[in-house]
């Protein structure tokens, strides 16, 4: 089949979570599709990944969007159109043009859209579209908005509502949806009374990539914080994380270090290791796995937002035991006190922590449990398989001319 796939980022490096699992579901769909990939990038500096693409994908072709999100451009086209500011800073004209042109000439079997506001690029067309929701954006906001100042509230609030508006209106207008858990499903079939063209096909981990790397624990008790700070609920979970939780964890184990690693901090997580000198503030590193074979516990005080988080399917992977609120580990079917600990609120979150940092036995057996969930369950062959289906049952029956 011949796919055209949009996505809002540059599938390579392997820097946020999107990334990961578009680059993983090339790799395999690849072997038995035709796949065109047109994608979105900040700077020209991307291009140079393009040859890295180009293995899997029959055409790479990348358009420029702002470079800054909150540029003078993009708050005034906000304010104007009935599109939220989420999709006006991820608006590449010249990709809708592109994407006219290529399905004029291609003969494509179905597009594939990553994220929903991927979709106001898309001319009208009798191409079936498939849209990918890798989260619900709308939840993620709404938490962050409940937070922010009084007088942005109600600016939030609009822009808010413009983002859910949207979003529901390409769920409906999709041939099909996909979603990564079956708590998304349901959430999303309650919103448009329908779950007949939903399919979960979750996301997953490169289990033998993070085996080739050997553990380096240090003496000092480390606690990690991984997420890129891009998305609101990760800026929200680590500063809760270091204003709620550390200071607990420091009560009883003194010594701790706490460990933050993320693609795009912003000022505000970047000064947190100015103010206490237990907390050091990485941002990104060149290699995840570095992080996760470096530290005691990972620590995901997730409060918002919906989609399964790779932080915590790469810390089973690397066996580093998890620590997490109940919605951090939505729709991965963990267990409690199997293959992670859970924690509601910042106390709970604390002597979890504690309890593990305190027992290597209990580091050890959570490791071992977690590390065969992940390879039992979050394969990325059985995950493109299901995406597979998925792509052949808008195939086009051959002619018997």
């Amino acid at each position: 089949m011949k796919i055209l796939m949009l996505t809002p980022y540059l599938p390579y490096p392997l820097l946020s979570g999107g990334q990961i699992r578009t680059y993983n579901l090339l790799k395999k769909l690849s072997q038995e599709h035709e796949i065109t990939l047109f994608a979105l990038i900040k700077e020209n500096s991307e291009r140079q990944y393009i040859a890295e693409l180009e293995k899997y994908c029959a055409k790479v072709k990348l358009f420029k969007r702002s470079h800054k999100p909150f540029t003078l451009k993009n708050i005034l086209q906000t304010a104007i159109s009935s599109y939220p500011f989420l999709v006006i800073r991820n608006h590449a004209p010249s990709a809708t043009k592109a994407i006219q042109a290529e399905l004029q000439n291609g003969a494509y079997d179905l597009i594939h859209a990553e994220t929903f506001y991927m979709m106001p690029h898309l001319p009208k067309t009798d191409v079936p579209v498939m849209l990918v929701e890798q989260t619900i954006e709308y939840l993620g906001y709404e938490s962050y908005a409940n937070r922010a100042k009084k007088w942005l509230r109600p600016l939030l609030r609009i822009d808010i509502d413009k983002i859910k508006r949207w979003e529901k209106y390409y769920w409906e207008a999709c041939q099909q949806l996909v979603v990564m858990s079956e708590e998304d499903k349901q959430f999303i079939a309650q919103e448009i009374g329908s779950d007949t063209k939903i399919e979960v096909v979750a996301n997953g981990v490169d289990l033998e990539w993070f085996e080739e790397k050997k553990a380096a624990i240090p003496t000092e008790p480390t606690v990690l914080s991984v997420g890129t700070f891009k998305w609101l609920p990760n800026v929200e979970a680590v500063s809760f994380l270091v204003a709620e939780v550390w200071p607990l964890i420091k009560q009883q184990v003194p010594n701790a270090r706490l460990w933050i690693v993320g693609n795009a901090p912003t000022k505000e997580v970047v000064a947190f290791q100015h103010k206490d000198t237990s907390i050091t503030v990485t941002g990104g590193i060149p290699d995840i796995r570095d992080a996760f074979k470096g530290a005691h516990v990972l620590v995901a005080p997730v409060f918002s937002g919906k989609g399964t988080r790779y932080k915590i399917l790469e810390a089973l992977a690397s066996e580093t035991p998890v620590v997490a609120t109940p919605i951090a580990v939505e729709g991965l079917a963990v267990k409690p006190e199997q293959e992670v600990l859970i924690g509601a609120d910042a106390q709970e979150l604390a002597d979890q922590t504690v309890r593990l940092l305190k027992n290597s036995a209990l580091r050890a057996e959570l490791a071992k449990r977690g590390h065969a969930f992940v390879g039992k369950n979050f394969d990325w062959d059985q995950i493109a398989k299901k995406l597979d289906r998925l792509y052949r049952s808008f195939s086009k029956p051959k002619s018997d001319h």
